[in-house]
């Protein structure tokens, strides 16, 4: 989420090839210097390729040629991860053992560079990709369907960071109840304007008691809501 107040990042962290082969891994990913950049990536797709991208942004970083360290703008910094990926793309399509299989892989990168503005791009498993703006303020990858329908109707640009985040963590939940393929823990990051914090983030895990306070209280006032609708016209019967 990029909003007028910051960005706010929450990505879960369940992999799976079938019901019967499920794993851990972390699909959010800082680089920073405290006072000079944050640049948060979050994954989503072909965990191989998602990982090699990664790790080789991580390889470069410092080197001489274009890398995070020194990009001038997080536009740069999202053509920079958008090339690694078709890199990565081309030394892996032409094995002979990934014959028929898909290495696609998407981003989100976020976050501020010096005095510029917050931004956050969305990149495509070809490696190009578009920006967030005022009316849409939000991306999703990997399962959105369940959860956005919430982000659509509750967030806004100026909606505050806390609510935010209270925001995601629901749909997340929504999402996590309605499909297998996410799942807990979550990563969760927040990075307040203008701040050129590095924060270091937040696992929330299953049983966290803040997470399962709310998705108790929301269940309970949806189910409260509902009863509380104006009655069926009896036309809606016939």
């Amino acid at each position: 989420m990029n909003l007028a107040d910051g960005l706010v990042f929450v990505s879960d962290s369940r992999t799976n090839a079938g019901v019967d082969h499920i794993a851990t891994f972390r699909k959010l990913h800082l680089f920073g210097v405290p006072g000079e950049r944050l640049i948060v990536l979050q994954s989503a797709g072909n965990l191989a390729t998602s990982q090699s991208v990664v790790s080789l942004l991580r390889q470069r970083w410092g080197s001489e040629q274009a890398n995070l360290h020194n990009a001038a703008t997080l536009f740069d910094a999202a053509g920079l991860v958008g090339a690694t990926l078709r890199e990565v793309l081309q030394r892996d399509q032409g094995a002979t053992l990934c014959q028929g299989l898909d290495l696609g892989c998407s981003f989100l990168v976020g976050g501020q560079i010096g005095h510029e503005t917050p931004r956050l791009f969305n990149l495509y498993p070809q490696g190009n990709f578009i920006e967030s703006s005022l009316d849409t303020p939000y991306f999703q990858i990997g399962e959105s369907k369940y959860g956005k329908p919430i982000l659509d109707r509750a967030l806004h640009h100026a909606t505050p960071l806390e609510q935010a985040l209270r925001c995601a963590l629901i749909s997340f939940d929504s999402t996590i109840r309605s499909n297998l393929s996410v799942g807990m823990p979550l990563d969760v990051l927040v990075y307040r304007r203008n701040s050129l914090a590095v924060p270091q983030g937040f696992r929330i895990h299953d049983g966290d008691p803040y997470f399962e306070r709310i998705r108790a209280q929301w269940g309970g006032g949806l189910r409260q809501l509902l009863g509380e609708l104006p009655d069926v016209p009896g036309q809606y019967w016939d």
